[in-house]
């Protein structure tokens, strides 16, 4: 049996096309589809679904934030599989059967699907969108997965073996520290481009703002743990993203356009993390675990 987890938090307008996405899926697999939700209006909608699927279940989370629901989740889950994903994106055709494949080796104990944005890349932040994933993540993570080396897996979509991983802490990125433990365990972590996980990304420069802050304060945690008196190994953070980013990003825009929206794009990041760093280490507002909503996301 595989376990299909879905986070959602006040998203009743996505979590139904992220729920079909994944019953049209071709598989022979025994499953459970667990949408993990706090409120009444996203609540609604899956048990709508729970009707006409016995395979579908609905866990009531406290609504105090994701890592908490799935540390409370791994618990429960009975699948040797899981799978994480979000209620507010949906997965591509065949993208399951794509991982279950992967998993037939058993050196392989985590992986990450490919996020694919939806926005249009015809205004500067949908064109943002589209960088950061095609020239920045896929590459990395193609390129990291090629050289057998870490990275982080997608939020959006990653999957690792059960009872491997018990609970991880709450104020730091699952998809960060979860393929490392893997790593520490002996297995293999791996990138699965063909599982497709379509996503929205902010369509505000202020919700786009405050979602990279958020990320960018969890990383921010992640790199004060050590383990034997050694950091984690990091695939993001503002030192990396000044080496590596500009060289990759460059190369991506096709018209003057899209040049000027490049370039526009590391001073927006470059504000991101100063405001990051300042809230942090001078205004010590540190990351917590807690369910944000971004607005221009939870719209189909």
């Amino acid at each position: 049996m595989i376990s299909i987890i879905i986070t959602a938090y006040n998203e009743p307008e996505t979590i139904g096309t992220a729920i079909e996405s994944f019953l049209k899926q071709n598989i022979k697999h025994k499953y459970e589809l667990i949408v993990s939700c706090p409120d009444k209006e996203t609540t609604e909608v899956v048990k709508k679904y729970m009707k006409k699927n016995k395979n579908i279940k609905h866990f009531k989370d406290p609504g105090q934030g994701k890592m908490l629901a799935l540390n409370m989740l791994f618990k429960k889950a009975k699948g040797k599989i899981l799978i994480l994903t979000d209620g507010d994106v949906f997965v591509s055709e065949n993208s399951l059967k794509a991982i279950l494949k992967s998993f037939e080796d058993p050196n392989v104990g985590c992986l990450s699907g490919r996020p694919v944005s939806i926005n249009s890349k015809d205004n500067m932040l949908g064109y943002w969108s589209h960088l950061l994933t095609d020239a920045g993540a896929h590459r990395t993570r193609m390129e990291k997965a090629a050289q057998k080396q870490y990275f982080t897996c997608s939020g959006y979509l990653f999957a690792f073996r059960n009872n491997v991983v018990k609970e991880f802490p709450r104020d730091i990125p699952e998809d960060a520290y979860i393929p490392f433990l893997f790593m520490e365990e002996g297995y293999k972590i791996t990138y699965v481009p063909e599982a497709k996980v379509y996503v929205k990304y902010p369509t505000t420069f202020k919700e786009w703002v405050e979602q990279k802050r958020r990320i960018a304060k969890a990383y921010i945690n992640y790199k004060q743990i050590k383990i034997d008196n050694k950091p984690l190994p990091l695939m993001k953070s503002f030192s990396k993203e000044a080496i590596e980013g500009p060289i990759k990003a460059i190369r991506y825009p096709k018209n003057f356009k899209e040049m000027f929206w490049t370039l526009t794009l590391f001073g927006a990041r470059l504000y991101m993390w100063l405001i990051t760093y300042y809230e942090t280490k001078i205004a010590n507002k540190q990351h917590t675990d807690a369910w944000k909503v971004v607005k221009t996301t939870k719209k189909v």
